[in-house]
């Protein structure tokens, strides 16, 4: 039977590796890895640095092309299922040509795998039973950076998206805003922001304080960052103010 670990990597610090992610990928045969274009090229570097580091020889890496999604469709849910599937086509694809049966295969994916990640939504269509080893999200590490805490006493804390904040507006005293190209924070003055973009990495970018204070920074570094790079991993913690 193949064998199949979904590792997760941590934010960006390669310290993020936990102990168990670390022999996950010294047990790990062959490994998969799917490429997101040039300009992203830094995160499969990033990718191979830990594989050469913490895996044991002979292993092998087999490189996969993400498929392209429409950003720009009014029908949003229909073009991410549209992806999965496609994605899901190249990675059983993968699995059945470069994985023998008795061998441990690996995907290495950002952050926790289950926290806000697509992988492990398009592995459950695939025929391959596998197992999810857990590593630091980016959630963890922004409150970590700001030395703050994710929740506030008695209070529930919302993870959403840029776009749902954007469409719905506040939906709770404490939320985690994940993928906001718009910057839907904007005008809302009454909430205190924690800010990072590239969460440990060399790029990593810090804002904190009140929305109204600091809106306009965070949207300039932003598009600053983006022009640069070419691409941005940012997220942050809404706390309304009291």
């Amino acid at each position: 039977m193949k064998r199949l670990l979904i590792i997760g990597i941590g934010a960006g610090d390669p310290d993020h590796l936990t102990i168990q992610a670390a022999k996950a990928i010294a047990a790990t045969d062959v490994f998969f890895v799917i490429g997101k274009g040039e300009e992203k090229d830094d995160l499969i570097r990033l990718r191979r640095d830990l594989i050469e580091e913490h895996g044991r020889p002979p292993y092998r890496i087999v490189e996969g092309r993400d498929p392209e999604r429409d950003r720009t469709a009014d029908a949003y849910a229909e073009a991410v299922e549209d992806w999965r599937t496609r994605r899901a086509a190249l990675y059983e694809r993968m699995i059945d040509d470069s994985l023998a049966d008795g061998e441990t295969g690996a995907f290495l994916v950002w952050g926790d795998p289950g926290v806000y990640d697509s992988t492990l939504a398009i592995l459950e269509r695939l025929p391959f039973p596998f197992e999810v080893v857990p590593g630091i999200s980016a959630v963890s590490a922004l409150t970590a950076r700001h030395r703050t805490t994710l929740t506030s006493v008695a209070r529930p804390v919302h993870i959403t998206t840029g776009r749902r904040l954007a469409e719905e507006g506040p939906t709770a005293d404490d939320m985690v805003v994940m993928l906001d190209a718009r910057c839907a924070f904007s005008g809302l003055d009454d909430f205190h922001i924690y800010w990072g973009a590239y969460l440990g990495t060399d790029d990593e970018i810090l804002v904190e304080g009140p929305v109204g204070e600091v809106g306009d920074r965070i949207r300039e570094l932003r598009a600053e960052a983006r022009a640069r790079k070419g691409w941005i991993m940012d997220t942050y913690l809404l706390r309304r103010r009291a």
